[in-house]
C-alpha cells in the first residue's frame, strides 16, 4: 500500500516536472529590444512590405522583384 502510494507521487511529480520543462522552453521570447551598431533596435517580427488591399486592380506599373503569376 505504502509502496504504490510512493509510486503515484513519483509519477505525478514527474509530470509535473515535465509541464514545467514544457512551459518554460514555450515560452514566448522576452520582449526586451536589443539595439545594434546601426542604432536602430531590432525585434523578432520580420521586416516586411505591407498586405496590399485584396479587391485593388493589380498594378502593372510598380516595379517588383516577384515572379508574375501564371495563369
Amino acid at each position: 500500500m505504502l509502496s504504490t502510494l510512493l509510486v503515484l507521487c513519483a509519477v505525478l511529480v514527474g509530470l509535473l516536472v515535465l509541464l514545467a520543462l514544457i512551459v518554460s522552453l514555450s515560452a514566448r521570447p522576452a520582449t526586451v529590444a536589443r539595439s545594434s551598431a546601426t542604432g536602430r533596435t531590432e525585434t523578432w517580427v520580420p521586416e516586411a512590405r505591407q498586405h496590399t488591399e485584396a479587391w485593388a486592380p493589380l498594378s502593372t506599373t510598380t516595379a517588383t522583384s516577384e515572379l508574375p503569376a501564371v495563369r
